[in-house]
């Protein structure tokens, strides 16, 4: 019977009307059963008659769970089934008052007035009311004017900040005075945490949005006076130094930035960093985000090396340096000028032996681009700093016959090469990058002894190969090392010397059997005999279900997401979206980092039934919007039929992988193939182990190419008998 009854209110109650209770202080809460095409004014002035209040433009709706945001035309979409909404004053009226408190009210007032703007100024509708109300100006003024103190200055600040990321205002409507009391309080450890986290975000945005006030707080703001906020044991407050370091860096016009780079990897803040951050557990998505900034930034340092050839102006600088090479390789004496028994006419066969190409005149080796110049400083520090292994690594090679040498010049230009690529050196900090690298922080010169610990690798992975001096070998050498560096960079070793012990035992033998080990994992797949691709086409339907299975398990679990404005990435601002167990509906909602909400935790639903397509990449409405460069290829666009003015639910994945596993979710919802490259690894991998199984019993029997032909039928069939005669 029961079962009757909820199916007769399930079809009586269309899917564009939802229930929710309305409630409103000194009146009797009402449920209510609303049509979602119903305008929001219309719903508010029957609400009115029925508690018979006048005026009911002077009225609106807002939630009462969570986010107190006030219920518009543009997220009405958001109200579900269950909601509980206020009628409250209209957002004008609830800007004003706020603004005449603030302005003019008792201290209990004021601090009351503060508290509930910082409250409500991340909800747009509310914040355009305050704002055009010059409610901006008054708290800059009030900042100013140092007149509010205590818990007043952390509402304030929050306000402030929550008011300006909604981009209305420009930040360049700030004064150099605004900029110098906020940097004050982050100058001085005196203030408490919410104000001093705040204050490092204000400056942060600053230096990001207005390049006019750039000037104003790299002049206010030091990294002198930072590093000791990185000691505090607060993750928020050590987050928003890193950032604000970061900005400074990212924004610094040429003639600061090398300065800045500079301070930026020091031993002091690198060493806080390491001992603060890395080594903690308070490495959240933000945090981790930050730390990838700062490890590219110091990596992008090279970039002007690698970027500066050998010319006329710096050419005798190049033929010292070389020849401080071929001394420490080759001479014991610390005389500069040529010493008896090694005149200058032999220096040329010396330069052989150190692999110069261009033995006559070594410099010009160092014009190619990249490169540049900086192969000659890793040659140099790896000279100076470790000289028996310099000395070992270049005569170990001179010894050798010509034909197996190893060129140790023409290796450190490729390898510096390789780990230019690697770091990616010289390209931009990604939007949503997080991948860093303990074992940089825990070293100075971390990049130095990098290639220190690699060009011994190099010499002693030539040397197991048995390599010859050909451009054959010479590539397989560069490969195999280049394999060996980003499997043990990819276990993320907590400091290089543990990096240099998993390196070192990984020989090429190592690296063979891993090869062949990965070869024979595909040798069934790889099989071109007729029943095995017969078997690989009966099988891959049931793969295929089994990876769409993955899909949306993956999705049911759900993702956290970046938030994204028109400038780009929302710092700590994230949003969760999760499938429902039957496939039916996606939730999704606002959340604090690192969270997994419970499916009913979260506001906002979209119908699958409702999706039109996926839109990837540039095709995304969100790329179209966004100015600052976020990664285009992690982009993709839910298009749905619209209930209202929104009508995609927009996404930045952090990584390929979450990229494609959504996109593969989503397609498979759709009906569409799944065409990522992890569902083809998937389905190649997957594939390969059940043909294995399935083959077990073959093992050592070979498989022919094509079924054995069908005899010829014989001259007569005399040897059949007939039983029934």
């Amino acid at each position: 019977m029961s079962k009757g009854i909820d199916y007769i209110v399930k079809k009586t109650i269309p899917d564009d009307v939802v229930r929710l209770a309305i409630t409103m202080p000194g009146q009797a809460p009402q449920l209510l059963q609303i049509d979602k095409k119903k305008p929001v004014a219309a719903i508010i002035a029957d609400l009115c008659d029925a508690w018979s209040l006048p005026d009911p433009e002077k009225y609106a709706l807002q939630q009462t769970e969570g986010a107190e945001v006030y219920i518009t035309e543009k997220n009405r979409h958001e109200i579900s089934n269950g909601k509980v909404l206020e009628l409250t004053i209209s957002p004008g009226r609830a800007a004003q008052d706020v603004f005449d408190k603030i302005s003019m009210g008792k201290p209990d007032s004021k601090k009351e007035a503060l508290q509930k703007l910082a409250r409500h100024a991340a909800d747009v509708t509310f914040a355009s009311e305050f704002i055009s109300r010059k409610g901006v100006e008054l708290l800059v003024q009030r900042v100013e004017n140092n007149t509010e103190t205590g818990e007043n200055l952390a509402y304030t600040l929050t306000a402030f900040l929550e008011l300006m990321d909604h981009g209305i205002v420009s930040w360049d409507i700030l004064s150099s005075s605004f900029v110098k009391r906020v940097a004050g309080y982050v100058n001085r450890s005196s203030h408490d945490a919410t104000v001093l986290q705040k204050s490092l975000a204000i400056l942060e945005s600053i230096t990001l949005n207005s390049i006019e006030l750039y000037h104003n707080v790299a002049q206010e703001t030091t990294f002198t006076n930072l590093i000791p906020h990185l000691k505090i044991n607060n993750a928020e407050v050590q987050q928003n130094c890193i950032a604000l370091m970061n900005a400074l860096c990212l924004r610094a016009p040429e003639d600061r930035r090398k300065k800045l780079n500079e301070q930026l990897s020091s031993r002091e803040v690198r060493s806080v960093l390491l001992e603060r951050v890395v080594r903690s557990r308070n490495t959240g998505s933000e945090m981790s985000h930050q730390l990838y900034v700062f490890q590219q930034l110091t990596f992008n340092l090279l970039e002007a090396r690698m970027t500066t050839g050998m010319d006329d102006s710096n050419r005798n600088q190049v033929i010292n340096l070389i020849t401080e090479l071929r001394k420490l390789a080759f001479d014991t004496e610390s005389d500069a000028q040529p010493v008896k028994g090694r005149p200058a006419e032999k220096f040329a066969e010396d330069y052989k032996k150190l692999g110069f190409t261009d033995t006559s005149n070594p410099s010009n080796d160092f014009k190619e681009l990249p490169p540049g110049m900086l192969v000659l400083d890793n040659m140099i520090y790896f000279a100076r700093n470790h000289t028996e292994n310099y000395t070992k690594t270049v005569l170990e090679n001179s010894c050798r016959a010509d034909e197996h040498a190893c060129p140790f010049v023409k290796t450190c230009i490729e390898l510096t090469k390789m780990l230019c690529e690697i770091l990616k050196v010289g390209e931009i900090p990604t939007e949503t990058g997080q991948e860093f690298y303990p074992m940089f922080f825990a070293i100075d010169n971390a990049y130095e002894e990098f290639f220190c610990c690699c060009v011994q690798l190099l010499n002693k992975t030539w040397k197991e190969m048995r390599a010859r001096a050909t451009t054959e070998d010479f590539l397989l050498v560069m490969t195999t090392v280049k394999e060996q560096i980003l499997r043990t960079m990819n276990e993320k070793p907590g400091n290089l010397d543990t990096f240099r012990t998993k390196i070192f035992s990984l020989s090429y033998n190592k690296i063979v059997q891993l090869r062949e080990q990965e070869r024979s994992e595909k040798a069934e797949w790889d099989s071109q005999a007729t029943p095995v691709l017969e078997l690989r086409e009966q099988l891959k339907p049931s793969i295929l279900d089994l990876i769409k299975q993955h899909r949306l398990a993956c999705l049911v679990d759900g993702t956290q997401f970046n938030k994204f404005s028109v400038k780009g990435r929302v710092k700590d601002k994230y949003w969760y979206c999760r499938l429902s167990p039957n496939h039916k509906i996606f939730h999704y909602g606002d959340i604090e980092s690192n969270q997994q909400p419970p499916i009913e935790s979260l506001p906002n639903k979209l119908q699958v039934s409702d999706i039109r397509s996926l839109a990837t990449g540039k095709d995304c409405p969100h790329m179209k919007e966004i100015k600052r460069g976020v990664g285009v290829a992690l982009a993709f666009s839910i298009m749905h039929d619209p209930v209202s003015e929104v009508e995609a639910l927009n996404f930045v994945a952090r990584d390929t992988h979450v990229f494609n596993i959504w996109t593969d979710g989503i397609n498979a919802l759709l009906g569409q193939p799944m065409t990522s490259e992890d569902a083809k690894n998937d389905m190649e991998t997957l594939l390969g182990m059940e043909i294995r199984l399935r083959l077990l019993d073959t093992e050592n029997v070979p498989i022919p190419a094509s079924p054995p032909p069908i005899p010829p039928e014989p001259d007569n069939f005399d040897f059949y008998y007939d039983f029934h005669h």
